[in-house]
C-alpha cells in the first residue's frame, strides 16, 4: 500500500459542501431508522447486537465513502 494512501485513509476529512453534510446526515438517518426497526423487531441476544453492529458498520463505511471521495 502507498503512503499515500495510508496518509489518506486516516486523515480528518471534513464535510465541505452542505450537500456533503446532508449526505452524510441522511445516512445516518437511514442507518438509525433500520437500527430502531431491528431493536423493535428482532428479538434481544446476540444475533440482534450483531445486526446493529452491522448496520453501525454500513454507516460508518458509507460516511467514510462520502468523505473520502476525492
Amino acid at each position: 500500500m502507498a503512503p499515500a494512501d495510508i496518509e489518506h485513509r486516516f486523515a480528518f476529512h471534513p464535510a465541505t459542501t452542505d450537500e456533503k453534510r446532508d449526505a452524510h446526515g441522511s445516512i445516518r438517518q437511514a442507518c438509525r431508522r433500520l437500527a430502531d426497526q431491528i431493536n423493535e423487531q428482532v428479538p434481544a441476544g446476540r444475533e440482534q447486537a450483531l445486526a446493529v453492529t452491522k448496520v453501525e458498520e454500513a454507516m460508518f463505511w458509507a460516511n467514510a465513502a462520502l468523505a473520502r471521495e476525492q
